[in-house]
């Protein structure tokens, strides 16, 4: 399956905020575009700051960013799956 084009998934996203706004969405096919785009948009972010971190000497700043885009996508992980994260403090 070929990935869409920007302006595809821009009209789909588009669409799928509608139907779920006007609540017309009987097989959640809205709901689920929008949630695991979101979520893709997260882990994006991850692969961009692990690349950055891996090719720039391990620097600590690049660390810190790879860390936070980590726990950025683990939130949108809880908050898509309407979960409470807990880290009891060990990450």
């Amino acid at each position: 399956m070929s990935r869409p084009t920007a302006e595809e998934l821009e009209t789909a996203l588009t669409m799928a905020a509608q139907m779920r706004d006007k609540n017309i969405d009987p097989f959640f096919v809205a709901k689920s575009l929008l949630s695991e785009h979101y979520r893709a948009k997260c882990m994006h972010e991850v692969l961009l700051a692990a690349d950055r971190y891996l090719n720039m000497g391990m620097s600590e700043s690049e660390r810190t960013r790879l860390k936070r885009a980590i726990e950025k996508a683990k939130d949108a992980e809880a908050f898509t799956a309407s979960a409470v994260r807990s880290n009891f403090g060990l990450e």
